[in-house]
């Protein structure tokens, strides 16, 4: 299991989640945030100082927000 970003990053892209991560495995896209599901190890640092509670852990997300992790994997090609 990983962490997600979800919608209300989406334009806000504060970025205060990738000066935490100590795996790096937060990168910027065109409309937001995503966290490398791959690389991720479940810490929780992103989460605690995201200012806009868009980071979620990935058994917690509604089912419509499923799309936010495919997303996360189409940016990194992980198939």
């Amino acid at each position: 299991m990983s962490f997600v970003i979800l919608s209300p990053c989406i334009g806000e892209k504060a970025g205060e989640c990738v000066d935490v991560c100590p795996v790096d495995c937060i990168e910027e896209g065109e409309d937001q945030f995503y966290i490398n599901p791959d690389i991720c190890i479940d810490c929780g640092a992103c989460q605690g100082v995201c200012p806009v509670d868009a980071i979620v852990e990935e058994y917690e997300m509604a089912p419509e927000d499923q799309k936010y992790l495919k997303k996360a994997e189409e940016f990194f090609g992980i198939e």
